[in-house]
């Protein structure tokens, strides 16, 4: 027993020694202290709130790459990568947002809302809308510029979405929604916290499941340098124009002669038009053909340090 009590007295400093935390105070701008503000760790479930008087301590042990994120209603949201902050006593200053929203020339409406919040659950969440949903969806605002034709979403609340597929409930502030329908570019960002509300072997399969070959997991793969190891197969892939689709030249004649409807409400479909508008929605205008498998990492990413440059 002696030395077994010995053995246990000189193992606790080394377990001690991996510790990693970040602590500190918020406070705002005045210098006042804040109380229950949002400190976590973005995309995992790392977190914690800061006391009455502003100080907090935050357990990293384990997770040096993402940012903290310092996160309060009213307030601009903070952010510092984890790998600077670690083992350092923080001071933290949040500064107030402004209240007084810019005059907009398309604005926020209730017509946009109806209109496009389907079309945002779908990009934003998937199409399970069973098991997946944005609890305080009505808190989402709305704006489409239909000249421009560009989608807008902001969330002044932080959205609380649950996932009973994989037994999370996630705290997500929305920083950027945008979708350009000509382009048909989306752009999405934004920061999470996730809360588990239940941990049964159903769920750890679906989690696994989830994950395993999604894109999270492939650019996890090539930050950590494990492409091959993770099985991913990279393929060069390149558009082929289907020469069964319409020119631009056919697109054009379709186009006026649509013009040509609406202005005089007389329909008489000429074959030519028949055959340019059946070709438009029965082909594609590209098939896709793969030139060269098995692309080494070394052909789509530069590696300085601890940086990873990912592009093609």
């Amino acid at each position: 027993m002696k030395k077994s009590t010995i053995l246990l007295l000189l193992l606790l400093p080394f377990c001690f020694s991996f510790a990693q935390m970040i602590k500190g105070t918020v406070v705002n701008d005045a210098g006042m202290k804040i109380g229950n503000v949002n400190i976590y760790v973005d995309g995992t479930k790392t977190g914690t709130i800061s006391h009455e008087d502003g100080s907090f301590t935050l357990d990293v042990s384990g997770k040096n790459l993402g940012n903290v994120i310092f996160r309060k209603e009213n307030y601009e949201t903070f952010a510092a990568p984890v790998s600077e902050v670690v083992n350092k006593t923080l001071k933290v200053v949040l500064l107030k947002s402004n209240d007084i929203e810019e005059v907009r020339i398309v604005p926020y409406t209730e017509a946009a809302y109806k209109n496009y919040i389907n079309y945002f659950l779908d990009q934003f969440i998937g199409y399970d809308k069973e098991h997946v949903r944005i609890k305080n969806q009505r808190s989402l605002k709305f704006s489409f510029d239909s000249k421009n034709k560009i989608l807008k979403v902001k969330a002044p609340k932080t959205l609380i979405i649950e996932n009973k597929n994989l037994g999370y409930e996630i705290e997500y502030n929305l920083v950027n929604f945008s979708a350009d329908f000509n382009t048909k570019i989306v752009n999405c960002s934004g920061t999470s916290l996730f809360k588990e509300t239940k941990n049964n072997n159903k769920i750890r399969l679906n989690r696994m499941n989830a994950f395993d070959g999604s894109l999270l997991h492939f650019f996890r793969s090539v930050y950590n340098n494990t492409v091959s190891t993770d099985k991913f197969v990279v393929n060069h892939v390149v558009k082929v124009p289907n020469p069964k689709y319409p020119t631009e030249e056919e697109l054009k004649t379709l186009k006026d002669y649509m013009e040509v409807v609406r202005s005089t409400k007389v329909i008489t479909v000429a074959d030519n038009i028949r055959d340019i508008a059946e070709r438009k929605n029965s082909q594609k205008p590209y098939a896709l053909a793969i030139v060269k498998t098995l692309i080494p990492d070394s052909a789509y990413v530069k590696r300085n340090n601890e940086e990873v440059l990912f592009f093609f």
